[in-house]
């Protein structure tokens, strides 16, 4: 008697095997992938949330990553136009900053008072000219004694430049108070007042 319902209990699991498998055949002989995802995707889905859930520090890493350099490109990105310019006290003393209190700094190898910024392709990827707002001029505190002028690049962009010398961000400095360019290749310094 117990054999008997052994036999039965193998004999219904080998139907249902079966039957499942005719299920699948079916659905990917019938062309249509709506079925083949839907009888796939609860694989992937276990798979996806089986690797989220083996890595939620490398998860968490990865997002606050992303979120930084967000919010470092939002701060600091190559095209945010620079709307004023202020002095701020850094570890080299004062220097210039923009309206997000990033340092600026020069480039000896431009012309002074040429109107003519030489930092172009990946030197600008690295050095992000401090762009000039859409219109007019940005504002500049009242302890920076000299002349703000806005001049073309080679693009086409409009940058600005101060006694004569277009201003420049460093990638690398994404905080206030960072002074990570000075002296980088021994032609970039600080924009002092």
């Amino acid at each position: 008697m117990r054999v008997r319902g052994l036999v039965r209990s193998r004999s219904w699991l080998m139907s249902g095997a079966a039957l499942a498998a005719f299920a699948l055949l079916g659905a990917a002989c019938s062309g249509g992938e709506t079925e083949t995802k839907a009888t796939t995707s609860p694989t992937a889905a276990s798979k996806a949330a089986a690797t989220s859930a083996a890595t939620p520090a490398a998860t968490t890493k990865a997002a606050a990553t992303a979120t930084a350099a967000a919010k470092a490109a939002a701060t600091a990105g190559p095209s945010t136009p620079t709307t004023a310019l202020r002095v701020a006290e850094t570890s080299l003393g004062k220097v210039i900053v923009d309206n997000n209190g990033l340092t600026l700094y020069i480039f000896k190898n431009d012309p002074p008072n040429g109107d003519k910024s030489v930092c172009n392709g990946n030197c600008a990827n690295i050095w992000p000219p401090a762009f000039a707002p859409a219109t007019g001029e940005p504002t500049k505190s009242a302890d920076m004694t000299g002349t703000i002028k806005i001049i073309t690049r080679d693009d086409g962009s409009k940058m600005i430049a101060y006694n004569g010398l277009p201003l420049y961000r460093y990638q690398p400095d994404t905080a206030p108070g960072e002074v990570k360019g000075e002296g980088v290749g021994g032609n970039w310094n600080v924009a002092r007042p």
